[in-house]
């Protein structure tokens, strides 16, 4: 795992602002840092050294005429497959490390290269001939790549922040990404909060070349049931295919561990992967907030040793600006911290971790999904449905009145992902600004458009692999790690695996059947849930049934408290608030929360984060920037 930096290179002084723009991402890769410019171009490299560990593994790499220069974040997992066909076409290899292939497989198969690999990964390649830049991110977007064009010069690298001393970058807030974001909690488009900077789409390549880019699709996923295997069989097909996964993802020269939750996608990798060493992390002593003692009866039980970390009150709040400068842009998911403090307990042991996002998308197990079709009102006609829905949206939120708004609404009006915070009224009326921020069916209706004849819980799970599981579960899963010079492998997100998921009829995924006797209760992730039982030790099968609490933080108990309130409300009444916001509706919303009115802890916490995020990036940027790193240092 490692960070990357480049900028096609107009300037005088180009090493020392490489060198400064490395600096900024040396968090990603402690262990090393390469450089190679020429007249076209600056590319960086920071190493975090986890296979073949010697120097020879140090980026930037080369092939045999230095006719292409790679850097590369990441790994591939079946690089030993790939090199040994490179081999038997004549190439040679000068290192043990899995990069190598990327810069042979490249001058041999072009972009055809991208087909072939197995992993997580993004990373460049330049053709000092030809003059030509080609980059690319992997298939479901786990490592991440930004880039902009400002003043003739093409900046790209796994870090905003380390654009940041180019003397081309232009630091301007992307207000349209504010308003984006107080719907989705984190920025649902290809454009950043940084006016210019654009991400590059996971399973998306790029090509820059006399000064014109072309980004081109090279994978999408595509749901397409087969319905002839009966349950069983895609029950085996989830465990021998999960376990050639793991296997491959526990590749390393260095320990591997695994964080470990008491839901079944970490119980499940942690027994799968045999790993010596899982990782915990809770608030206080209450089972609602913390996992602790489930983790260390799970560990116990699998003969692992579990190390655990109960986060407090105090370390929560101080942490708030370090997470957001390393966020890069603002995210409101609570989870982010409690993940950062949990890497920071794996980083004094390990450095690698194994963990379990992307079960649920793929394999449907999010509450939510099983929804449609569920109850005898869903029978009710639409327009009648329609009718009641806007009547209850009037009302203050409350659980039940919820159900009726979203029952009188089609999934593609309603369903944008697993957070939903300000409707499109709500922030135009919280907003003193204007933006061209698009509504959120704009940003939505090109996946559904590409499902169109899918059922609802295929349409649901392809829109949360495109935009939420990149946007905000990946995205906080990089971050966290990289902050503690961690490398974090999810190998539910395989492409192996996913060929499997994409084939499992939906019935096999989410069902709405009656538990019997002889049956399980699951209502989600049903097949993968009966392959999780299968390879976990029957003393603690039952994981496979428990509801995992997500990393649950106690911010709605918190508001409630003086201090806490007192702090958020300070933010809301502040010079940057005022900027942005008419801060008497912010006030109300607290004020409200406290008073028990209704439960707005999460549109709360989305607009604070914001406010801290912007102190760190706009406000206070050096000093700011010099007291996360400070911290982090201390860390």
């Amino acid at each position: 795992m490692c960070g990357i930096i480049g900028f096609t290179n107009h300037i005088q002084n180009a090493d020392s602002v490489l060198e400064s723009m490395m600096e900024k991402i040396r968090h990603r890769g402690p262990d090393a840092g390469g450089k190679y410019i020429d007249d076209d171009i600056a590319l960086g490299h920071r190493r975090l050294s986890i296979i073949d560990v010697s120097e020879q593994g140090n980026q930037p790499l080369y092939n045999d005429d230095r006719s292409l220069v790679l850097i590369f974040n990441g790994e591939i997992y079946n690089y030993r497959e790939i090199r040994e066909e490179l081999t038997a076409l004549g190439y040679n290899f000068r290192t043990q490390t899995d990069s190598e292939v990327l810069i042979h497989g490249y001058e041999e198969y072009g972009t055809g290269l991208l087909e072939k690999l197995r992993g997580m990964f993004s990373f460049v390649i330049w053709d000092v001939k030809q003059k030509r830049l080609f980059g690319a991110r992997d298939f479901f977007g786990i490592k991440p790549m930004y880039y902009a064009q400002m003043d003739g010069t093409f900046i790209f690298g796994s870090e905003i922040k380390s654009f940041l001393p180019h003397p081309a970058f232009k630091k301007e807030l992307n207000t349209a990404a504010l308003e984006s974001y107080l719907t989705f909690q984190y920025s649902p488009t290809e454009d950043t909060f940084f006016k210019g900077v654009k991400k590059l789409p996971p399973a998306h390549y790029f090509i820059w070349e006399n000064g014109t880019l072309t980004v081109q699709r090279y994978w999408d996923v595509h749901f397409e049931a087969d319905e002839q295997p009966l349950l069983g069989d895609w029950v085996k097909q989830i465990s021998d295919t999960f376990k050639d996964s793991v296997t491959a993802h526990k590749i390393a020269d260095v320990e591997v561990g695994s964080f470990l939750s008491s839901g079944v996608d970490s119980s499940y990798v942690a027994a799968v992967a045999n790993v010596d060493k899982t990782f915990t992390v809770g608030f206080g002593t209450d089972e609602k907030y913390n996992e602790i003692g489930w983790a260390k009866r799970f560990s116990r039980a699998i003969g692992k040793e579990n190390f655990s970390h109960v986060i407090t009150q105090q370390e929560y709040w101080d942490v708030l600006p370090t997470i957001q400068y390393h966020m890069d842009e603002p995210l409101a998911d609570p989870s982010c911290i409690a993940l950062y403090f949990v890497c920071k307990l794996a980083a004094e042991q390990v450095k690698v971790v194994l963990s379990g996002e992307g079960a649920d998308e793929l394999f449907g197990g999010y509450n939510v999904y099983s929804e449609p079709g569920a109850t005898w009102y869903d029978k009710v006609p639409m327009g009648l449905r329609r009718g009641i829905a806007n009547a209850v949206s009037l009302l203050p939120a409350k659980r039940g009145l919820n159900f009726l708004v979203r029952k009188g609404r089609t999934l593609e009006e309603r369903f944008i992902g697993n957070a939903y915070m300000f409707t499109p009224a709500e922030r135009k009326s919280l907003l003193k600004i204007e933006t061209d921020a698009p509504d959120p069916t704009v940003i939505t209706k090109p996946y559904y458009d590409k499902v169109k004849e899918a059922d609802p819980v295929t349409k649901m799970q392809y829109l949360d692999i495109h935009l939420w599981m990149a946007g905000d579960i990946l995205l906080k899963a990089d971050k966290m790690s990289m902050a503690h010079s961690l490398e974090l492998r999810v190998p539910f997100l395989d492409k192996e695996l996913m060929h499997v998921a994409e084939k499992i009829p939906s019935r096999f995924r989410v069902t709405h059947r009656v538990p019997t006797d002889d049956d399980t209760p699951y209502t989600t992730k049903y097949a993968m849930r009966l392959a999780a039982k299968r390879n976990t030790p029957k003393e603690t099968a039952a994981t496979s049934a428990k509801k995992k609490l997500g990393f649950p933080v106690p911010i709605r108990v918190w508001l409630k408290e003086d201090g806490c309130f007192e702090t958020v409300k300070a933010s809301f009444t502040s010079p940057a608030a005022e900027q942005f916001f008419h801060t008497e509706q912010l006030v109300k919303l607290l004020e409200d929360h406290r008073r028990g009115k209704a439960d707005y802890s999460r549109k709360i916490w989305t607009v604070y984060m914001f406010l801290v995020w912007y102190k760190v990036y706009f406000e206070d940027a050096e000093a700011g920037a010099a007291r996360v790193q400070n911290g982090n240092e201390q860390n």
